[in-house]
């Protein structure tokens, strides 16, 4: 019952559905409370929902019962960020790479850990002095800010915006590059909480009125009292720094990074697969800060089926994506198309291997349903394969000899693993099939039986035995009218079969004895609570159709001899005659 609370609160976590996800989860843990799963994945989805104390709460738990366990660490790392305890975060996460070194959500974690950690000094106690715009681009409470006011979210869906944002966001100062892009000093306003007025005023000398800041952002501490402050009003404008000849330069080359990226795409278009290469290369060369150039070169040499330059690239991609700290998207993309060219070269099961690995971790990263089917594809591949590779008809008839060995000494466990080991050998034998769900029925295993009797009939329509095993099951199962359909369908086979023949006089002395009315009040009463758990007896007393027959064959004798003359009516009266349904007097 725990497994299928915390699959609920997957599924919804998955869906995004937190607050559900919560609900099934900790449902999940009152029913297991020493899972550190569970604990795990709530405090996942309360870090998703902001709730970071609680989210805090359970990762501490999550490492109190398994304090070996990366991931808790991870959890743990997370809450505190999210609180703002970049101190106690950068431990956490430190202390989770202790464990798993190689573990890349850690490694993540911990660089964001110290870059808020860093920025938080710079603010505040750091040397030197504090920037008073610091906190307004700090962590992801900015592109909420941005996303949330009409004014700029569409800013967002603008590349060239959003790497400004970024790079103002790693160092505030920056924000001095970029005063003269309205984009910029409108989104500088919302985050401030103030409106700048982005326009040039109509008049040179016009008189700005007061603005007073949003209530919900406060001053940061300084030396001057706030009172000798002066507020932001409309048409505020800081003085602009004077650029450099390297910032201009660097700004040029990005630009032209862009344009050789928008080449590139058209030639990949066009399926002018070298064109692309060249315009991503010169993209990259002009400017490293953009990840995007060398997954986009790395889609290219897949087409091209230039499987190990793809994944160099998507691992300088991973590890440059890293460097930089770059939207997590980003990273799994790459790791997604190393892990592409890697099922593109698998040849045997274990080639699979790393590429599911690799889908693995592009899923930590960002859970993607693209990269959910390769990882599915993959897996199935590699089991196929597998299967491939094991197969070996001479030794699946060495091992079905083993199991006819040791069923004939009546050592019927051992009989079913040689049975099992012939068929993962050679799937496909009908005989190994036939042979187990004789193993299945000795030992009292009557489903598992049936099923083997049902594959080996799949397998081959006209071999008797599995009918002869099929219908043994079913009457066991004292499933009559079941077992006498199924002797019937092997003699269409194998008319002079002695088994089936034995098995079809057998099945109409248990109908017979039910019609005439001779069984015992305990057999009548098993019969039919058994017959009630059958979907067919249970279609045909829902049927209205039968069940007017059936009124009329106790009230109406004229109409009750009308329904005897349709076949399809009596074959349902007599399997309801055969269940101890009805009784014939």
């Amino acid at each position: 019952m725990a497994d299928e609370a915390k699959a609920k609160g997957n599924s919804a976590f998955a869906a995004g559905n937190f607050t559900d996800a919560v609900r099934h989860f900790t449902e999940a843990i009152n029913l297991s409370p020493t899972n550190h799963v569970l604990y795990s994945n709530r405090s996942a989805a309360y870090a998703s929902l902001n709730k970071f104390y609680e989210a805090l709460a359970d990762a501490e738990k999550t490492v109190e019962l398994k304090p070996d366990w990366s991931k808790g660490y991870s959890r743990l790392g997370a809450a505190q960020l999210g609180l703002r305890k970049y101190n106690d975060a950068v431990l956490a996460y430190k202390k989770g790479l202790e464990i798993d070194p190689n573990n890349g959500v850690l490694k993540s974690g911990f660089a964001d850990a110290q870059s808020a950690q860093a920025q938080a000094r710079f603010r505040g106690s750091g040397p030197g002095p504090a920037t008073p715009f610091g906190n307004a681009f700090s962590g992801p409470e900015m592109w909420a800010k941005l996303t949330s006011d009409p004014r700029t979210r569409a800013y967002l869906q603008q590349p060239d915006f959003v790497r400004m944002m970024q790079d103002i966001q790693k160092n505030p100062n920056n924000l001095n590059l970029y005063l003269n892009d309205q984009r910029v000093m409108q989104a500088f306003g919302v985050l401030l909480g103030v409106k700048l007025d982005t326009r040039a005023p109509e008049e040179e000398d016009a008189e700005m009125p007061e603005v007073k800041a949003s209530p919900e952002r406060k001053r940061p501490a300084e030396s001057e009292p706030v009172k000798e402050e002066k507020r932001a009003a409309p048409g505020f404008r800081p003085e602009p720094r004077e650029v450099s000849e390297e910032e201009k330069q660097t700004k040029e080359r990005k630009g032209l990074a862009q344009k050789e990226k928008e080449a590139g795409n058209a030639a990949y278009k066009k399926k002018d697969f070298e064109t692309a290469i060249q315009h991503y290369s010169k993209a990259i060369e002009l400017d490293d800060e953009d990840i995007s150039f060398i997954t986009n070169r790395a889609a290219v040499y897949l087409e091209m089926g230039k499987y190990e330059d793809c994944m160099k690239d998507c691992d300088k991609a991973v590890e440059r994506g890293r460097e930089l700290r770059s939207d997590y998207k980003m990273i799994a993309r790459a790791l997604t198309r190393k892990g592409t060219a890697l099922v593109k070269m698998a040849k045997t099961s274990k080639d699979y291997e790393p590429a599911i690995e690799t889908f693995q971790k592009a899923l930590t990263e960002h859970r993607n349903p693209d990269t959910l089917k390769r990882l599915n594809d993959a897996e199935k591949a590699k089991k196929e394969l597998e299967q491939q590779e094991y197969y070996d008809p001479q030794i699946a008839d060495e091992e079905r000899e083993k199991g006819n060995q040791f069923f004939k000494e009546q050592k019927y466990p051992d009989a079913v693993k040689h049975y099992t080991e012939s068929l993962r050998r050679n799937p496909k034998d009908p005989r190994a099939y036939s042979n187990r769900a004789a193993c299945y029925t000795k030992l009292g295993a009557l489903p598992e039986g049936l099923k083997d009797a049902e594959k080996c009939i799949e397998l081959d329509p006209t071999f008797a035995k599995g009918y002869t095993r099929k219908g043994a099951i079913q009457f066991f199962m004292k499933e009559y009218e079941k077992a006498l359909e199924t002797y019937q369908e092997g003699l269409k086979h194998d008319a002079q079969n002695q088994e089936l023949l034995d098995g079809v006089r057998r099945c109409v002395e248990q109908i017979n004895k039910a019609s005439r009315g001779d069984l015992t009040p305990e057999e009548l009463k098993e019969r039919q609570a058994k017959a009630m758990q059958d979907p067919e007896i249970q279609n045909i007393l829902t049927d209205p159709v039968m069940r007017q027959v059936l009124v009329d064959f106790q009230e109406n004798p004229k109409s009750a001899q009308e329904h005897m003359k349709n076949p399809l009516v009596m074959n349902k009266i007599q399997k309801l005659v055969s269940a101890g349904i009805i009784q014939v007097k």
